[in-house]
């Protein structure tokens, strides 16, 4: 399998996969049902201790309470020796009594005849209730079950007579307390190795996500190569096998497009190839007739001298047409070669000028002694036809400017500027200005060249291993094409 390059991530910004995500959703999960249903079991763990606890002790204190006879009025020594042996009834529990008589009397089995933990709603509630109210208390951190009972005397069977006493029991819970925190301890501990397990099928669950998803980009990496045939393994009836049949048959329906644009393509190519080739015999002879017609011309008519003058100059044009088919071909079949030798560049663009009898047409401004290895008819072409296509189209001045640069990585490069004066070109043409018999001014049906001349262009700077760019002047009428080779030459001399 061809290793799948990565996304280059942006600084300072951390990501996480998805297999690092799908983990973590998971023990999510299983976190959330690990608290809740510890919570859960928690709460009803601790109800029940307490409510156990607390129906005991008040059931207890309300019979004891039944069983104490007090004497009206009461004394507080009488008092005192009754909530002492209340609380002893309370054994082995630690249990204190209170008791409280009017506004006056306060008495209770402990030291201080006066609880912190009996609040004023259990006084309000205990003495209006026959029947006693109990409250949990926490004090100090420390809980308790306070139990408040009314002491009444039975005067019948069914009459009650309340005598102004309530007795309060404190019942410290630090037994159930202890038993609570076992119970969170033990829920903390079984969540733990909980979550450790469910790591394990966390993992093979992402593992079976996330395979189906590598494999896809696989197949999309390949796709995106050029290897149209890439197909996904369909396993199961799920949505991600679903995604794979897609994949497939879009995949499937692609190669099909692309094998028939193919064909198409090669065809078209090498019927403009064999046509070319076939033109070019005829054509010579036709060059060489005209050739004679285009002497003989001045001694003809007006009428027959310009129809032979038409005739050579159209077959004139069709022969550059065929050649430049012909070459353009050559690029198409990857049968271009390039010759190089050292040469002096600005020399070499001198006599690209001088031998189409351009010089006195053209700025230039061509520092000697840069040399480079450059294919001389090739760079001859690019020259020829940028500038060809400035005076043809441009306006003047025409300059054609050379010097060295560097790029961004430190390499030499080879820089040259052809710049006209004229009205530039419309900006919503210039992506196109190198495509195959493009015309920048569609009013504009004829011209004297064929229209594959900056495709041609194009072609031997890329051959060379350079870039060709054109733009407008900034601030300023015309245009500027920029050719960028790479210096491989010798040093300026």
């Amino acid at each position: 399998m061809p290793e799948v390059p990565r996304r280059r991530r942006r600084p300072g910004r951390a990501r996480l996969g998805l297999r690092t995500r799908l983990v973590f959703a998971f023990l999510l999960v299983a976190l959330v049902s690990a608290v809740s249903t510890a919570a859960l079991t928690y709460r009803e763990a601790r109800n029940s201790v307490l409510q156990a606890t607390q129906d005991t002790a008040i059931s207890s204190f309300r019979d004891q309470i039944r069983q104490y006879t007090v004497q009206v009025p009461v004394n507080a020594a009488g008092l005192q020796e009754a909530v002492r042996t209340l609380a002893k009834l309370g054994k082995p529990r630690t249990l204190y009594v209170f008791a409280e008589y009017g506004t006056n009397l306060r008495v209770s089995s402990g030291t201080s005849p006066v609880s912190t933990v009996v609040t004023d709603e259990l006084r309000d509630r205990a003495s209006s209730n026959p029947h006693g109210s109990f409250q949990r208390v926490l004090k100090d951190g420390r809980p308790y079950l306070v139990v408040g009972m009314p002491v009444v005397l039975s005067v019948t069977e069914f009459t009650e007579l309340d005598t102004g006493l309530v007795m309060y029991a404190v019942l410290p819970l630090d037994e159930e307390q202890t038993q609570i925190d076992a119970l969170v301890t033990a829920a903390r501990n079984g969540a733990l190795p909980g979550l450790a397990i469910a790591l394990v099928p966390a993992l093979l669950a992402a593992r079976s996500v996330l395979r189906p998803v590598r494999e896809l980009r696989w197949a999309a990496v390949n796709m995106g190569s050029g290897r149209l045939d890439t197909r996904i393994p369909v396993k199961g009836r799920d949505e991600l096998a679903d995604l794979a049949g897609t994949f497939n048959e879009s995949a499937a329906a692609l190669e099909r497009s692309v094998a028939e644009l193919r064909e198409a393509e090669t065809r078209a190519r090498r019927f403009a190839s064999d046509v070319s080739h076939e033109l070019r015999t005829p054509l010579a002879g036709m060059l060489a007739v005209t050739e004679l017609l285009d002497e003989e011309a001045a001694g003809l008519d007006p009428d027959t001298a310009r129809a032979v003058r038409l005739i050579s100059t159209e077959t004139g044009r069709l022969a550059v047409l065929v050649e430049d088919l012909m070459e353009i071909s050559r690029f198409d079949a990857r049968a271009a070669e390039l010759n190089t030798d050292e040469v002096d560049v600005a020399e070499t663009i001198r006599r690209t000028l001088a031998n189409r009898r351009w010089s006195d047409r053209v700025r230039t401004d061509l520092p000697d002694g840069i040399r480079a290895r450059l294919d001389p008819r090739r760079f001859d072409v690019v020259i020829a036809n940028l500038v060809g296509n400035a005076l043809r189209h441009g306006g003047d001045p025409v300059t054609v400017t050379l010097c060295r640069d560097t790029a961004r990585d430190g390499t030499p490069r080879l820089v040259t500027e052809v710049a006209d004066g004229g009205p530039g070109i419309r900006p919503e043409a210039l992506p196109y200005v190198f495509d195959r018999f493009f015309k920048a001014d569609p009013a504009r049906a004829r011209s004297a060249g064929s229209g594959l001349g900056l495709a041609i262009t194009e072609e031997n700077v890329r051959l060379h291993g350079g870039t060709i760019r054109a733009a407008n002047r900034p601030g300023a009428s015309g245009a500027v094409f920029t050719v960028t080779l790479p210096l491989d030459g010798g040093e300026p001399t």
